[in-house]
């Protein structure tokens, strides 16, 4: 695979089915060099075994919920500003009509279970900004007064004065005639001249304050709108989230979630008979308990939250929820998979689908059941379970000469077993070999496929990757082994794994290695060079390189770095790379994006900055407009310039043919 290639790399969104099982709708989309944006559209595939057919014709359609007769799909599509809204489509296709006018866009929404209203979220801008008044550029705006522990987030930017409110519209008749652009005409003095009918009803806002909600779901009566509030804390950041039933009629709320539960709410869903279930966190009595944090499915019942799942046995922290009759499918995340499992309401657990696959997505209709998931060869497909692959947008990438990756599991120095793969080209080698640390911590190198990789190998490089202890996927004593103790047992894993992988494979070049990572990855990769000189190059990429600035400057500084490392000076400096960085030896690559603030810019030029003032042959790529998602979100042409940087990066401080 070539980087251009990631065009290849078709995704397939959540799906949704018809309360019949009838027919599937998914959302499917992929980078784009020439329009240097993700582009992608609805399709529809007959169930059991239709073809899929492309439904919509927009550049960027996504997240499809069928109506609760079947007969319509709404979906969120960019109007004619690029925000993000609602439009509705007739199931079997036709022109869309756009139902809401947000702004600033919609997040989430749902029907009603009556088909005739559409709740949903959308921030709600301060008066005067965020381009309400035309012609007012941002930097003539009032400034901004911030009184609590967090004013801003990645990908998003401030959040204080654009707070997340709950909505309800009608849904608009598709059958209708549309509205048609008035002519212009000499108006009476005083007289407002027509303007075009954008949506056919207003919307009705039914929260108020300064708390932004997330997520609007409806009560199985309609009556309610079920929803997540996220304040921003004065004091002390608290991760716990209450739940709120929003009357409809503006008849006021109630609490289904108090604070005082103590939960991370990530997700809420209303089974056919009305009970609520959440996936959600136990934060604990601090409120910051979210190392390898313990996600689990509860059901919310007149005394409070149940917990359904153990966390302990089963880590339900990269999916969602669907309820299914009695019971529910959530994924389960482990050992670099993410299958699908269904819970009753008692805890008893049974998979629907595993093997090798990483789940992203699944809906339910009966007992006919769709997922989304990603493979070893595909990036994403649609499979009917029980039956097979829906689709093959694989075969595209297949068809750019990928390889499978090999799974090993190697003994650390400790004795403690390092799960990973080695991927390398085709021919005996000896090739030289780069280690790849993943971000997180608390997340995992899969068995999907992984562009990162396969563009390395394609340049003839060995990848050795693994996931230490501190990621995802293996208990939560796994993931809490770092808390405090960063840089120890995750420095030693990925080193006695680069070890045991070279020493088990002769294809592999000892002699001639590098490392790399992005996020906690490029924490560990300044750690690794700050104390091992063996390396001939290294790219450290979008860093939490010192804990201290970090607190101040991220969007998750209240919470994170104290929670990892501490808040104790000498325990900080002792888990910090900046404390080291007069160590490194290695000629390192920084790279990093403008406008990431989840590892805020001036961790990398603070970093890039002590290399250079310690001799270090160092170099530093910023790409504008970007944020913390650069390499797997990022504009397709700054994700193709960034793959071309590490390749020429490595010609250079490893390249192909020397074999010394």
């Amino acid at each position: 695979m070539r980087a251009r290639d990631i065009e290849t790399l078709v995704s397939v969104g959540r799906p949704t089915i018809a309360p019949d099982g009838g027919f599937a709708v998914f959302a499917a989309s992929r980078p784009d060099i020439t329009a240097n944006r993700a582009v992608g559209q609805l399709w529809r595939v007959d169930l059991p075994d239709g073809t899929p057919r492309r439904l919509t014709r927009g550049t960027a359609d996504a997240a499809p919920i069928v109506s609760p007769d079947g007969s319509r799909i709404a979906f969120v599509r960019g109007d004619a500003k690029g925000k993000g809204q609602v439009f509705v489509v007739d199931a079997h296709g036709g022109e869309p009509v756009q139902a809401t006018d947000a702004p600033l866009g919609i997040g989430e929404f749902s029907w009603s279970p009556d088909g005739a209203r559409l709740a949903f979220t959308a921030r709600v801008p301060e008066p005067g900004r965020y381009g309400i008044i035309e012609g007012l550029d941002s930097s003539a705006e009032a400034p901004r007064r911030i009184t609590g522990v967090r004013w801003h987030e990645n990908g998003a930017g401030y959040i204080g004065d654009r707070p997340s409110h709950v909505f309800v519209i009608d849904v608009p008749d598709i059958t209708g005639e549309p509205a048609y652009e008035p002519a212009p005409a000499l108006q009476p003095e005083g007289v407002e001249p027509p303007k075009k009918v954008v949506v056919a009803a207003d919307a009705v806002r039914l929260t108020e304050g300064a708390a932004s909600h997330f997520g609007a779901v409806f009560s199985a009566d309609g009556a309610e709108v079920i929803t997540v509030v996220d304040e921003i804390e004065p004091e002390h950041r608290d991760l716990s989230t209450p739940v709120l039933a929003v009357r409809v009629d503006g008849g006021g709320s109630r609490e289904l979630v108090s604070r005082g539960a103590r939960l991370s709410v990530h997700e809420v869903i209303v089974a056919d008979d009305g009970t609520v279930a959440v996936l959600g966190d136990d934060v604990g009595e601090s409120g910051v308990d979210f190392v390898a944090p313990p996600t689990a499915l509860w059901v919310i019942e007149e005394s409070g939250p149940r917990r359904v799942t153990d966390p302990a046995l089963h880590d339900l922290g990269e999916g969602h929820l669907t309820p299914l009759g009695d019971d529910f499918l959530v994924q389960v995340r482990a050992r670099g998979r993410n299958r699908l499992v269904r819970v009753t309401r008692e805890g008893d657990i049974s998979e629907i689908l595993g093997g090798d696959v990483d789940i992203t997505g699944h809906a339910a209709a009966g007992e006919r059941i769709v997922a989304a998931l990603a493979t070893p060869e595909s990036f994403g497909e649609l499979v009917l379970v029980g039956r097979g692959p829906l689709t093959d947008f694989g075969r595209a990438s297949r068809a750019t000469g990928i390889v499978t990756p090999a799974e090993v599991e190697f003994s650390g120095r400790d004795g403690y077993p390092v799960h990973g793969w080695v991927a390398k080209p085709a021919g005996e080698g000896p090739f030289p070999v780069i280690l790849q640390i993943h971000g997180g911590p608390y997340a995992q190198y899969g068995i999907h496929l992984f562009d990162e990789t396969q563009v390395l190998v394609d340049a003839g490089y060995a990848v050795v990757y693994c996931n230490p202890r501190g990621a995802a996927g293996y208990g939560l004593e796994h993931g809490r082994s770092i808390r405090g103790a960063m840089g120890t047992v995750d420095f030693s894993d990925v080193i006695d794994f680069l070890d045991a992988a070279v020493a088990s494979d002769p294809a592999l070049d000892g002699a001639r290695v590098g490392v790399m990572g992005g996020s906690y990855g490029g924490y560990l990769t300044a750690w690794v060079i700050a104390h091992d000189h063996r390396f001939a190059g290294a790219i450290v990429e979008r860093g939490f390189l010192d804990p201290v600035s970090f607190q101040g400057t991220s969007d998750i500084g209240s919470f994170f770095g104290d929670e990892y490392v501490g808040v104790d000076p000498d325990a900080m400096k002792r888990q910090s790379p900046m404390a080291y960085v007069g160590e490194v030896r290695t000629p390192t690559l920084v790279i990093h994006s403008e406008l990431d603030y989840r590892c805020p810019l001036e961790q990398a030029t603070r970093y890039y900055s002590a290399l250079k003032r310690h001799g270090v042959d160092a170099e530093m790529l910023v790409f504008p407009g970007e944020n913390h998602e650069l390499s797997r979100g990022g504009q397709p042409r700054h994700r193709v310039q960034r793959f071309e940087a590490i390749l020429d990066w490595w010609a250079r401080k490893l390249p192909i043919g020397d074999t010394a």
